[in-house]
Order: C-alpha cells, then structure tokens, then sequence
C-alpha cells in the first residue's frame, strides 16, 4: 500500500465526483474518479485501489457489479456503497456480496470520513495478516519440521533423505505399513527445489488395473466405456513437484512397463492416445515389500526395481524405536488436543507402560490410532490404562513355550515351539527372530497372530 491510500470514487453525477475528490484530497487521501459505473469497471481492472466507493444506482452497471468486479481483482480491496433509495433487500444483497459498508445519501462528511479510515485500516490488517502467512510459509519451506524420533536408525534415514532432497534423483522408501513413509516423502519434497509445486500421490494397490493406469497417466475422450472427456493424468497434474507412487510393489506388470518408460524417457502416453506427454516431475517410491525377493521371484521387474533403485531410504519398525515412543506420544496428543480446541491430555504411568511394552505391529500409524481411541474414550485430562484399545492391554497367560508337551506332538506343534524357543532366544525381538528362522517377517507375524487366536480359543 501506497504512504497516500488511493480511493477510487465511482459515480455518474460529476457534481458528486468533484465535490468527493475536494473532501478526500483535503484528508491525505489519493482520490480518482470515474464517471458512471462502466468507467469505474475499467478504472478497477487498471489498477491498484485501497478503497472503492461507489454509488449504488447507476445506469447499465450497478453499485453491486462493482463490488462484484472489485472483489474479483482484489479480494481485499474494501467496497463503500452509496445510495439516496435505500432499500432492506439491496442492502442484505450488499453486505451478503463482502460489501464493507452501506451508506445512505445524503450523509455527514465527517460519518463519511469515520468509514473510510475503518476501510483503510481493515485493508492494511489484511494485508499484514496475509504477509504474515506468507513469512511463515516461507520459513516451514525453508526450515520444514523434520519428522519426529531420536532413535539412531531413524536418525540415519532422515540423514539420508536430507542428503538426497535438493537432487532430482528417483527415491525408494522401503519399511512397513504405517512407519512414516508418506511422511519422508513429504519431507523430502519440502527440502527440495520443487516444494513451490505440487506434491501427488497414489496408493498403487487401491485401485484395479485400468483406474489406476488412468489416474497415473490420464486418457483422452472415447478410449474406454465412460471416458466422456480428455482426462489429465497426475504424473502431468504434477509438473514441476514431486509424485509418490506408494506400494509400488502392488502395480500390476503391465504398468510396470509404462512407470519403466516415465522414469527413463520422462514422458507418458495417455491411455488411448498416440503422442507422448513430456514429464517433469521427481518420483519417490515406497514399498512394505523386499522388492529384490520379487524380482528374483519374477514378481517384479528388474530393469523397473534398478531404476527406482537409486537412493534407498529404509524406515524401521516402531518396536525397534522405543525411544521414540514418548516423543511420538506427545506429539499426536498435543495435536489431537489442538484438533479439538482442548487441553492436551496425559498418559498414566500404567498407561504409557502398557505402551512402551506393546510391539506395534501398526507402527506409528496404530500409535496414532490408539491414541486417537484413548483421547475419546477419556472425559478428564488424563488417559488411564482402560481407555487403551484392548489389544494393548491384553497378556499372554501362558509362557511362550509351554512346559506341557504332548506325548506324540503334531508337526505344528513342533513348529510352534520352535518358533517359540527362537523368538525368546531373541529376547522378543520379531524381525531377528525371523531372520533366525528364514522366514519373512510377515509370516512370523502370520503364524503369532494364529498362535494367539489359538490361546484365547
């Protein structure tokens, strides 16, 4: 804004325009005038205005298109109103349209006067309000809040995606469901030189086939049943930011072919079409599976796996977190706390010990839910024990290898304690009890899940 605030002062009665000019320029103010509201359009699209004040009735175009031509230049710009034939209903049409005022002719100058430095001072908060937005903004992209853990391998992961974010380079983000995959992503997207544009993202295995070929790549009209019109695909909806491919070790062969030709050719051909559309955006990849088991089990392409392999970011599990468990505790209840317009609530000591001893096979995104359950469930300021889901707090009544053996064991009973003996030899530790076993992770999980279902049976 101008040291001088520029009034532009509409009205088809130049008698009234150069009396007005007289009266402001006396005041400090900037003053132009248009006569009748055609000009006061042109006058509006030309140039900056502070303050609009404009007479209601006029010929052709109204006070109300005024304020509606004005608004849509500048949604802040403040919009004063005149009329000598007040009515109830143009009024409520104004002010329901953002006008700032409704003066009534003839008026005192002084009232006159009283509004106009109202308008230019709810102008100037505006505008220092969204500059304010705008220098806060500025500092989370330049300084974004990095996810929240002190644990040493997570450390090494963000490390990782620090080193990695101002390159272009393909990421592929490797950890369990709900370790914060998205998360780095978005992380990875905010250090970079493209977080000024659009972040995507798409879990490949949410949608069939032929959707999700679709939203990735677009298609143009007629290709398909229902496709009434040329579709933009999100690889081009991205241009200039960041995509992330989430489970991409869900994507069917057959597109598996075409991301190939996307990360090599930076291009795409929309389903239906002939011509490549050219691509500039930066792909992160993330995936719960071990995407070299696939390849190898020809689930999964190899030449595709080596060009999303360029730099591997792989998250641990929460259970191989536990000193950040207290952080991430505190975090989500302060911001479900700030969700709902209360105080933040507190865990018991029973409470978080029943969390700290749980192995999160949800990870931090079960953490999240849990809490979210608890903070529901609790009426006052602190979560006890019993507002936890009941898995948290469920026990094993039995030891992990039962000092009853039948006489003649079944295989899978054998298995079963085997699995048992190993798994306590690692002190609890699933993911090296596994690897002691030879078997994937999730089969572990599978197998505990049943073993467990078999106690309460």
């Amino acid at each position: 804004m101008s040291q001088k605030p520029v009034l532009l002062v509409i009205d088809d009665e130049m008698g009234i325009l150069d009396t007005l000019r007289i009266l402001l320029k006396g005041e400090g103010y900037e003053v132009m005038t248009a006569q009748g509201g055609k000009a006061g359009i042109e006058q509006i699209r030309l140039g900056h205005h502070d303050v609009v004040l404009s007479d209601v009735r006029m010929p052709q175009v109204t006070g109300l298109d005024i304020l509606q031509a004005a608004k849509e230049q500048d949604p802040m710009t403040p919009v004063i109103l005149m009329t000598a034939q007040a009515s109830l209903q143009t009024a409520i049409s104004a002010v329901n349209s953002g006008a700032f005022y409704y003066l009534q002719k003839p008026f005192a100058n002084d009232e006159l006067l009283t509004i106009l430095r109202r308008a230019v001072e709810h102008r100037q908060l505006r505008a220092e309000n969204r500059q304010l937005k705008s220098d806060i903004r500025r500092r989370e992209r330049s300084s974004p809040p990095r996810p929240i853990g002190k644990a040493k391998r997570f450390m090494d992961a963000l490390k990782l995606a620090e080193a990695v974010a101002p390159s272009d380079a393909t990421v592929l983000i490797q950890g369990e469901s709900g370790t914060g995959k998205e998360v780095v992503a978005r992380y990875i997207h905010t250090l970079s030189g493209r977080r000024e544009s659009p972040f995507l993202s798409i879990n490949c295995g949410a949608l069939t086939e032929t959707l999700l070929e679709s939203e990735l790549f677009g298609h143009v009209k007629g290709s398909f049943t229902g496709a009434t019109r040329d579709k933009q695909g999100l690889f081009a909806a991205a241009r200039g930011g960041s995509f992330f491919l989430d489970e991409v070790g869900e994507m069917p062969p057959s597109l598996q072919v075409k991301l190939l030709r996307v990360l090599q050719e930076r291009e795409a051909i929309p389903v239906g079409a002939t011509e490549a559309v050219p691509l500039d955006v930066r792909i992160v990849a993330a995936t719960n599976r071990d995407l070299e088991e696939e390849v190898r089990r020809a689930a999964f392409r190899a030449d595709l796996f080596y060009r999303l392999d360029v730099v591997t970011i792989t998250l641990p599990p929460l259970r191989e977190r536990q000193e950040d468990i207290l952080l991430l505790v505190e975090s989500i209840l302060a911001r479900l706390a700030q969700e709902r317009g209360a105080g933040p609530k507190a865990l018991s000591a029973e409470a978080m010990d029943a969390i700290m001893v749980y192995d999160w096979p949800g990870n931090v995104r079960e953490l999240e839910n849990a809490l979210e359950h608890a903070a529901v469930m609790t009426r006052g300021d602190t979560v006890d024990v019993g507002a936890l889901p009941e898995r948290l707090t469920r026990r094993r009544k039995e030891a992990l290898v039962s000092e009853r053996t039948s006489t003649s064991p079944t295989l899978e009973a054998i298995e079963r304690a085997y699995i048992m003996w190993v798994l306590q030899a690692e002190g609890g530790n699933k993911t090296r009890a596994a690897e002691m076993l030879g078997i994937d992770p999730s089969t572990l999980y599978r197998k505990l899940s049943r073993y467990e279902g078999q106690n309460g049976a």
